[in-house]
């Protein structure tokens, strides 16, 4: 980034939104003290390999005390790192009490661990204002994401009933969802116990895009099943075919056609010629 000397007095409002990951903020501060009488500042950043997070006494001595008359500021910063120690884990409340000088702003956090050296942390301005949130796994806050409608779920642990209980009611606006997971919801379990344990349909009154190809094949079921999911909308449907043959018994199960039956676009790993049965599921895809 070209970086000039002179300050910008004329700029009141500043917003940057990034889905690539920056190794380091430096340059964006720099660019951030130029902005003396910046009022407004919106930020939606990833740093891969920085900071283990990114604190409220960061955000305070590299960026607030540099904007008196900053009176907005909502962002979103996500900082994943590989830890040395996988046995000491950061907590939430050591998170947190380093907001405690931002009085101005509520703020909340959510801390993953994806593997036992991999963790994302992650920290926000409330109410969250974005579309889009990435690598949300089992440990969703009670909190309402009504701006997301764009959301990626990754985790290596099961997704069980009870998650997407949670996640509907945490993102009710939900347009597009994808993730990976390759461990049945039922691990632990035997088999025919899944069905039982599922205890009322989930529905997804918003969504239209469902990418479910890096799934187990046990969520392609739930996911289409109309006796567990409920998708009003859906048009749009990534998966592998090699499952969606599966769990639709080659294409002739009736609890799977109501999910499918307004879906346009299907979106599978080969390129394959449909059979009639296919398109008789799928009544709304070209030919």
């Amino acid at each position: 980034m070209l970086m000039i000397d002179n300050d910008l007095p004329n700029l009141k409002c500043f917003s940057l939104t990034c889905y690539r990951s920056f190794n380091t903020l430096d340059s964006l501060i720099l660019l951030l003290h130029r902005m003396k009488h910046l009022e407004e500042l919106t930020l939606y950043l990833h740093v891969f390999n920085g900071l283990t997070f990114i604190s409220g006494t960061y955000l305070d001595n590299e960026i607030l005390i540099h904007l008196p008359q900053l009176h907005s500021f909502t962002f979103y910063i996500a900082s994943q790192n590989v830890i040395t120690d996988s046995n000491n884990h950061l907590l939430h409340s050591d998170i947190e009490r380093t907001f405690k000088n931002l009085g101005r702003w509520q703020v909340a956090c959510m801390v993953d661990y994806f593997e036992p050296y991999k963790m994302i942390c992650r920290v926000f301005s409330l109410p969250f204002k974005f579309h889009l949130l990435e690598h949300i796994g089992n440990n969703l806050p009670n909190i309402i994401f009504n701006s997301v409608t764009h959301l990626k779920l990754w985790d290596k642990d099961p997704f069980k009933y009870e998650f997407f209980i949670r996640l509907t009611r945490a993102f009710p606006f939900l347009k597009n969802l994808s993730f990976f997971n390759i461990l049945p919801s039922f691990l632990g379990q035997s088999y025919h116990l899944r069905d039982k344990d599922w205890c009322s349909i989930v529905e997804y009154p918003h969504l239209i895009s469902l990418d479910i190809d890096c799934a187990n094949v046990c969520y392609v079921e739930q996911f289409l099943n109309e006796t567990k999911t409920h998708l009003p909308h859906l048009t749009e449907l990534k998966v592998t075919y090699m499952n969606l043959e599966f769990v639709t018994e080659n294409f002739t199960k009736d609890q799977m056609r109501r999910n499918c039956a307004k879906v346009k676009r299907l979106i599978v790993d080969n390129s394959i010629v449909y059979t009639d049965n296919v398109y008789r599921y799928f009544p709304l895809l070209s030919v």
